[in-house]
């Protein structure tokens, strides 16, 4: 076999293999021989179908799957001997015939960039630490009880918290909405589901009190005629309800799993979820800590274009609609951050490589076990990772980046953080 390369980009290589034509045609051969003991076709006995006839039937397909496999083995020789690493399944350009004794193909790929030497000692990391108070398990419960709160009718005017319905019309120059008659709608008041001048006028309102107002329609509003206009609007009031919280009791604890409806139980499993989530968040922000810190240490490191392309086709897919194809300059605007991210992962996969950083099994059952508990059926959400490799490679490698994130805050110059639990889990945008 022989095996030659060539640069053609920065991380582009041309990889040239010839190996003997009489190495492929042997393993024709060889196939085509098998394929004869084991073979079933009409008119023949097992075992005593003609070579002929085999060749004739099967050997344009026997000859494209042993050049494949050929291909396929030869390619990964020659990537070992020439101590290449390729990123992806290369581009292979071959016609499969023999020119003086010899079938060459030629493979094209990116390969894995030259590293620098990433010196973490200098890096400066802040690491934010919080835990779960009692007070953030009385907060939780809380908002437990206003998730499933219920509603009675009140006489009384309205105020924050009540729900309210009501119909109404809107008037904007030419312009009516509903075109006829009114239209219904209803809103809890101070929870954001309206905008605040709605919220304001609908406060202390009574049942069957009718009223107008001008209102200031914001510029997102759903209604494209109504938006970003002012509209005289008229309103009538159909019925005001104001919360009832349900009590901290069994049959509250019963809601969430808990059969026996015991509170203790049921605070200890408040606990175990803010725990949780707490951990995952923090860990979340220590890696996003740690990519920034190594991204911007690294910036002009070359990293293989594929690489930046799929990162920023997955950056620019989540800001369409599912199913639907995203622009160009869409995937362009995302690529300096795509830039970005793939240094940064291509950083933290070498440190985890340079300091033979080897997963832990306790951390995979750990994460696996924490994820299930989110479903219905978490045995069946185990048995889904445990059965399709690529869910499993995914988790595998998510708590890899834990690993690493963990070892760079470790011997970088970290400051630790000290938040609490809705710092962390609701950090106010600066």
């Amino acid at each position: 076999m022989q095996v030659s390369v060539e640069n053609v980009g920065k991380l582009e290589r041309k990889l040239t293999v010839k190996f003997p034509a009489e190495r492929f045609e042997s393993q024709v051969s060889a196939r085509i021989a098998e394929m004869g003991r084991t073979v079933r076709l009409k008119g023949f006995r097992p075992g005593k179908v003609p070579t002929a006839v085999i060749q004739q039937r099967f050997g344009d397909q026997v000859r494209g799957e042993v050049l494949s496999d050929l291909i396929g083995s030869t390619l990964r020789e020659a990537v070992e001997q020439e101590k290449l690493r390729p990123i992806a399944n290369p581009a292979i350009n071959t016609t499969g015939n023999p020119v003086d004794g010899e079938i060459a193909y030629t493979a094209t790929f990116e390969v894995m960039p030259e590293f620098p030497e990433v010196d973490v000692a200098k890096l400066e990391i802040s690491r934010p630490v919080a835990e779960v108070t009692d007070a953030d398990i009385e907060k939780m419960i809380e908002t437990l009880r206003v998730q499933r709160r219920s509603f009675d009718p009140v006489e009384r005017a309205s105020v924050e918290g009540d729900f309210v319905m009501f119909e109404y019309s809107a008037q904007a120059g030419d312009y009516r909405f509903p075109a006829e008659g009114l239209e219904r709608a209803g809103s809890v008041l101070g929870s954001g589901t309206l905008f605040k001048a709605l919220d304001e006028a609908l406060a202390g309102r009574k049942a069957d009190d009718e009223f107008d107002a001008e209102i200031a329609f914001p510029t997102d509003f759903r209604n494209e005629s109504l938006a970003g206009k002012t509209a005289q609007v008229h309103f009538k009031i159909i019925k005001v309800q104001e919360p009832k919280l349900p009590e901290v009791d069994a049959e509250f604890a019963k809601l969430f799993g808990i059969v026996d409806g015991d509170l203790e139980k049921f605070r200890k499993e408040v606990r175990a979820n803010l725990e949780r989530e707490l951990k995952a968040t923090l860990m979340a922000r220590l890696k996003s800590e740690v990519a920034e810190k190594l991204a911007n240490a690294h910036p002009d490191l070359d990293v293989p274009n594929l690489m930046v392309q799929s990162e920023a086709q997955n950056l620019a897919q989540g800001s369409v609609p599912r199913g639907q194809q995203v622009p160009p300059q869409l995937i362009e605007a995302a690529s300096p951050i795509a830039r970005k991210r793939v240094i940064a992962g291509l950083l933290m996969g070498e440190i985890a490589r340079k300091q033979s950083l080897v997963i832990d099994r306790t951390r995979i059952a750990e994460q696996l076990a924490a994820i299930a508990s989110t479903y219905e059926e978490p045995e069946k959400v185990i048995e889904l990772y445990n059965r399709d490799p690529q869910l499993m490679s995914g988790l595998q490698n998510r708590v890899m980046e834990d690993q690493v994130a963990e070892w760079v805050a470790d011997h970088a110059s970290t400051t630790v953080q000290n938040l609490g639990f809705d710092e962390v889990m609701r950090p106010v945008s600066a």
